[in-house]
C-alpha cells in the first residue's frame, strides 16, 4: 500500500478574446488589441481569485498548521501570474508565503500555456525560460521539475526539458502506454536521464471530474473516504494533479468541495500518508522505463492524446494558420510576437472541439464562447487581425522579410525536367541564391509554372520583383 502522495496543482487563466458575434459588422474590432476582452477577463479572473485563488489557497495553509509534513506543488502560467501581479497582488502576496515556508514548490511550463512544442523549438525554450524568469522574479525559486502544457509529452519533450535543466517531468499515467504497469511508481526517459512523475488519472478525476455528480456511485465524496482510498492504492506514490479551479471555480463552494480540501490533508496523515513535493518524489528509484514516441503523443485531456486541441478540422486549420504567421512575428519581434503568443494560448483551441458525450460536456463547459462554431469564427479574425499586423509591419520594416526562415514544408521546392526536386529554398535569401547557381532548366521550369511568383506572394505577400529587390536593399 502507499504511504506517499504529491499534490499538483496548475493555475492558468488565458487573455480571451472577445465573441465576435457580439459585435455588429460595423462596430467590429479593428486592432488585434482591440480584440482581446480586457472587461472580460478581469471580471472572470476576479471571480476565480475569489473562489479559488484566495479562497483554497488559504484552506491548505491552515491544513498546513495541523498537518506538519503537509507540502504541495504548483504550476502557474506566465500568462496567469502577469494578470495575478496586475490586478491581484494579494494572491502573489499568499503564494509567496507559502513558498517561503517551504510549504510550496513552482514548477516550470510555458509561458503562455500553449502548443508551441508544435510549432517551433526554440519557441518553446524561450517560453519556458520566460516563465521559468517570471517565477525567478515573482518568488525567488528556480523550479527544478516542469509539466508540458496540459500535460503533453513525449520522450522528445522529455529530453528537452532535461537539456533545458530540469530533473523531472510530471505527466499522464495513460492505461495503453503502460499496460500493466501502475502509474505509482517513478519511470524513467529511455533516451535520456530524465524522471518522470505519472498522474494518477482516475484519483484526480474521482475529485475533478466526479465529485459533484449526484449520479456517481460514490458520491458524495467526503474527505475520509478519498484518503482511505489513496492509502489502499499499491505503490510507491499517488500523484494527484487538478486544475486548481477546481477548487471553488469548477465545484463551486456550495458543492462542499473547499471543506473536503480543509480535512483531505488531515485524513491523509491520520492514515500514515505523508506529502512529497514533486521533486522530492524524483527521489524514489525508478521501476522502469516509459516510452513514449513521437506519434503516440499524450496529454491528460479527453482520450489522452492531442485531439482536445487538433481534433478537428476546424482545430487544425487554425492552428496551421497560426504557425505560418510565427515565423514572420518571430522575425518581427516585440508586439508582434507577443501577439501572437497569445494567440497561441491552447484554450483557443480547445474551445472548438466538436466532441459528443461527456467529453463535449467538458469542452462545453470550459468554453465562454457559446459554441465551437463562435470559438473558430472569433479566433480566426483574431488571426486575420494579426496577419494584417504581421503585414503591415513587414511593410514598415522589408527589411526583416529577409530574416524569415520557413520549415521544411513552407519551402519552395526546384524540380528538373523529370519532375525529381534538385533543391528547395526556405527564404528569400536561399531563392536569390538558387537562381544564381541551379541549372537554367530549372530555374525555366520554375519561371513558367509560375513557382516561384506564388510561393513570393502566397507566403511573403510579395512579388517576385520585390522580393529579390530586398535582397539589394537589405
Amino acid at each position: 500500500m502507499t504511504s506517499r502522495i504529491a499534490l499538483f496543482f496548475e493555475l492558468h487563466q488565458p487573455l480571451r478574446l472577445k465573441r465576435l458575434s457580439f459585435y455588429s459588422p460595423s462596430n467590429l474590432p479593428t486592432s488585434f488589441s482591440d480584440a482581446i476582452d480586457a472587461a472580460g477577463n478581469s471580471e472572470i479572473l476576479s471571480r476565480v481569485v475569489s473562489r479559488t485563488y484566495l479562497a483554497a489557497t488559504k484552506i491548505l495553509y491552515e491544513a498546513s498548521q495541523k498537518v506538519r509534513d503537509f507540502k504541495m506543488t504548483m504550476s502557474i502560467s506566465g500568462v496567469l501570474l502577469e494578470q495575478l501581479k496586475k490586478e491581484h497582488e494579494e494572491v502573489i502576496d499568499l503564494l509567496r508565503k507559502l513558498v517561503d515556508k517551504g510549504l510550496l514548490e513552482l514548477a516550470a511550463q510555458t509561458y503562455y500555456h500553449s502548443l508551441a512544442w508544435f510549432v517551433d523549438k526554440a519557441e518553446f525554450e524561450d517560453q519556458v525560460k520566460a516563465q521559468v524568469e517570471l517565477v525567478r522574479e515573482t518568488f525567488g525559486v528556480n523550479p527544478s521539475i516542469a509539466e508540458n502544457t496540459e500535460f503533453i509529452y513525449n520522450n522528445d519533450i522529455g529530453c528537452e526539458f532535461q537539456r533545458l535543466g530540469f530533473k523531472g517531468v510530471i505527466t499522464e499515467g495513460v492505461d495503453w502506454l503502460l499496460g500493466w504497469r501502475s502509474p505509482n511508481y517513478v519511470y524513467k526517459n529511455p533516451l535520456c536521464d530524465v524522471k518522470l512523475l505519472l498522474r494518477n488519472y482516475r484519483l484526480s478525476d474521482d475529485i475533478g471530474f466526479r465529485f459533484s455528480d449526484r449520479r456517481w456511485s460514490e458520491y458524495p465524496l467526503t474527505a475520509d473516504k478519498y484518503a482511505s482510498w489513496v492509502a489502499s492504492t499499491p505503490g510507491d506514490l499517488v500523484v494527484i494533479a487538478l486544475d486548481y479551479e477546481t477548487f471553488g471555480e469548477h465545484h463551486w463552494p456550495e458543492s462542499g468541495i473547499h471543506e473536503f480540501l480543509r480535512w483531505l490533508p488531515v485524513e491523509l496523515s491520520k492514515r500514515g500518508v505523508t506529502f512529497l513535493r514533486a521533486s522530492e518524489a524524483l527521489n524514489l528509484e525508478p521501476r522502469d522505463y516509459l516510452d513514449v514516441p513521437p506519434w503516440s503523443t499524450i496529454s491528460w485531456a479527453d482520450e489522452r492524446d492531442l485531439s482536445a486541441w487538433l481534433g478537428n478540422g476546424m482545430q487544425r486549420k487554425a492552428f496551421d494558420v497560426l504557425r505560418r504567421y510565427y515565423y514572420f512575428a518571430r522575425a518581427l519581434g516585440g508586439s508582434y510576437l507577443r501577439s501572437w503568443r497569445l494567440l497561441s494560448v491552447s484554450d483557443n483551441l480547445y474551445y472548438m472541439a466538436t466532441k459528443p458525450g461527456g467529453e463535449g460536456e467538458v469542452h462545453s463547459y470550459f468554453s465562454y464562447l457559446g459554441d465551437p462554431y463562435d470559438s473558430f469564427l472569433t479566433y480566426s479574425y483574431a488571426l486575420e487581425l494579426l496577419g494584417l499586423m504581421i503585414r503591415n509591419g513587414l511593410k514598415e520594416n522589408p527589411c526583416t522579410a529577409i530574416k524569415v526562415r520557413l520549415p521544411d514544408d513552407l519551402c519552395l521546392r526546384f524540380y528538373n525536367s523529370s519532375g525529381a526536386e534538385v533543391a528547395k529554398a526556405c527564404s528569400i535569401p536561399e531563392m536569390a541564391s538558387a537562381l544564381k547557381t541551379l541549372p537554367e532548366e530549372v530555374v525555366s521550369k520554375a519561371v513558367s509554372m509560375s513557382y516561384l511568383d506564388r510561393w513570393s506572394q502566397e507566403v511573403f505577400g510579395l512579388n517576385l520583383d520585390t522580393a529579390l529587390g530586398l535582397i539589394r536593399r537589405c
